[in-house]
């Protein structure tokens, strides 16, 4: 085994079912797995990280979920999982002088989704009955060449050309 295996095999970690099958997973897996377990969109795992005083763009994290055969991919460190870990642990337990219960802020979450859902879906507009009349917006356009001719426009003046240069001679 040369040194790429035995960095390659250190990185990544095996899961065994009844020997039937081995799978390997990585960072970008575990934390994939999560992100849809846990049904968390990008602005709440930058929040979650943020409670760890790490920090993270929308960029950098999409960059992490994208496939690994896609240019900009880049892998997950095992910093940025063990922060998103630990960032984890203080959302949903809370810290020692504000604990949480878990269930509840999971239950909360839920519904905040529930009623999200409700709220953003479109309305059925092929199933109304009466609609309304086109209005467009605002007054009628004039019809061209019929108003004022416009002032004519007087070119900017050059910032240039205020300043003199004397390429450091002085005149007497």
């Amino acid at each position: 085994m040369d040194i790429f295996e035995r960095v390659f095999f250190k990185k990544t970690k095996q899961i065994t079912f009844n020997n039937l099958s081995t799978i390997q997973m990585n960072n970008n897996d575990v934390f994939k797995k999560l992100r849809v377990a846990l049904q968390l969109r990008d602005d709440q795992i930058i929040e979650i990280v943020n409670l760890v005083n790490f920090r993270i763009s929308k960029g950098e994290l999409a960059d992490i979920f994208r496939s690994e055969d896609h240019p900009n991919f880049m892998e997950c460190g095992d910093q940025l999982l063990r922060n998103f870990l630990n960032g984890l642990i203080i959302h949903l337990r809370g810290t020692k002088e504000d604990p949480k219960n878990p269930r509840e802020v999971l239950s909360e979450i839920a519904k905040n989704k529930t009623s999200l859902n409700k709220e953003d879906k479109k309305p059925d507009f092929k199933n109304q009955g009466e609609k309304k009349p086109f209005k467009p917006k605002g007054t009628p356009k004039k019809p061209f060449g019929t108003g004022k001719p416009a002032a004519k426009k007087q070119k900017p003046e050059n910032p240039v050309e205020r300043f003199t240069f004397n390429s450091g001679k002085q005149k007497k």
